[in-house]
């Protein structure tokens, strides 16, 4: 009798620790435009279909789709304009940002292009682009939009606000005259709800929203809240369905937080400072918030100093991005109290994996990573059966992967196209 119940608990022990290491993933290079170098994933649905943003032959970003290993140009066919494509729902709805030919009267450049056309939130629905509106101003943008055709964003009102930055941000953004705040869009077309931001603070944005009409972000003032590509704010909210704010509070100090996703259960991943003195670059980690144990801590990958929670899905699983003292980003994948290199998990990738950008139910991870001659492109990972192959018990611990040394020139390229709240040290 001894003997069975001792063979029972060692399997369930077995069992338990199987369930508990990350599988082995086979990446999938999702290459670029024709013409083109330089790709980024931004979601991947449960089915499997990949949004993001690609460069054109011309140097212009064009929103696209990849289905099945082909690549799919959604942008607006505007010679010389800019879009990105965030995410995308079951009844192929896409959530898009573009620019428009129409200057911006107070020459912002509200989605980071540098062109000082404005910049507008967009539904796109099997071919056809449809504005959606601001709250009175002149520009907004978008996050996901869910399964009930709800769409998370910001949008600019008309209130000129004397605290916003008169200069360029770091993200590129800028210069900001109007304020601006979060806002749901639909479901009906030309529908938009405002989210009020947490008392005390005059900004904010959203940037997930999960299909129980929950909502997350940041909120702040026009001085100390950055937009995306790099955003943060004083504070991380989430937002309940019916606009009610909470306060995700942080992990030492109210000066850069965001949360930049948050699943069905109502987690919530995203960054937050550590102390007063943290900088994009430095003093800022991965948060796990719950509603009944706050927000966590998730750490760094070995020897590293900076990460992000970008997306969780609904099985707690997190992706993000983990940089060196140096800058240099590594993708992540985070579950049951472990942080592991996505790289290590991954052998024979065709790319270097630098950010983790989403993760879909199935544990299929979309991202971007550095090619062998330092191109940026997007990637699909899609879990295995199994641990990696050729990697040992608690190497994902041991940093078994060394961070690439990325060129200047291409941290500088990640820092202009960042889909999520983090940078890359100048």
């Amino acid at each position: 009798m001894t003997s069975i119940v001792t063979s029972l608990a060692v399997g369930s022990l077995l069992s338990a620790a199987a369930i508990a290491q990350p599988p082995g993933y086979t990446v999938t290079d999702l290459g670029t435009l024709p013409g083109g170098t330089f790709s980024q994933a931004s979601f991947v649905s449960n089915s499997g279909l990949v949004t993001g943003v690609a460069t054109a032959a011309d140097g212009t970003q064009h929103s696209v789709l990849w289905l099945g290993g082909r690549i799919i140009d959604i942008t607006p066919r505007a010679k010389g304009q800019n879009s990105e494509a965030f995410s995308f729902n079951q009844w192929g709805q896409a959530s898009v940002q573009a620019e428009v030919a129409t200057k911006d009267p107070n020459n912002e450049n509200f989605c980071a292009y540098g062109s000082g056309l404005k910049c507008l939130p967009f539904l796109w629905v099997y071919g056809s682009m449809i504005p959606l509106p601001t709250l009175g101003g002149n520009n907004g943008s978008v996050g996901n939009i869910n399964n009930r055709g709800l769409m998370a964003g910001f949008a600019e009102n008309s209130t000129r606000d004397p605290e916003c930055p008169p200069g360029v941000s770091l993200s590129g953004t800028g210069p900001q005259v109007l304020d601006f705040e979060a806002v749901v869009w639909g479901p009906g077309i030309n529908q938009v709800r405002e989210l009020r931001p947490l008392p005390g603070d005059t900004v904010g944005a959203a940037l997930w929203i999960n299909d129980d009409g929950q909502a997350v972000g940041m909120s702040g003032s026009c001085a100390d809240t950055e937009l995306p590509p790099l955003a943060f704010g004083p504070h991380a909210v989430l937002w309940d369905r019916d606009g009610t704010p909470t306060d995700l509070g942080n992990l030492g100090a109210a000066v850069l937080n965001v949360s930049l996703s948050v699943n069905n259960q109502g987690q919530a991943v995203g960054f937050s400072s550590l102390t007063p003195h943290s900088s994009p670059f430095n003093g800022t980690h991965a948060f796990l918030w719950t509603r009944g144990t706050g927000m966590r801590d998730l750490g760094t990958l070995p020897g590293d100093v900076v990460t992000g929670g970008t997306a969780i899905n609904d099985r707690g699983q997190v992706v993000g991005p983990s940089f060196d003292p140096d800058g240099n980003p590594r993708a992540f994948l985070w579950q049951n109290g472990v942080m592991s290199d996505l790289n290590t998990l991954a052998p024979g990738s065709p790319l270097y994996l630098l950010f983790g950008t989403a993760i879909n139910s199935s544990g299929q991870i979309a991202g971007f990573g550095a090619t062998s001659t330092g191109d940026i492109h997007g990637f699909l990972a899609t879990p295995g059966n199994g641990r990696a192959a050729g990697q040992s018990a608690g190497a994902e611990s041991e940093g078994a992967v060394s961070p690439m040394v990325l060129p200047e020139e291409v941290r500088r390229l990640i820092r202009q196209r960042l889909p999520s709240g983090l940078g890359v040290r100048k």
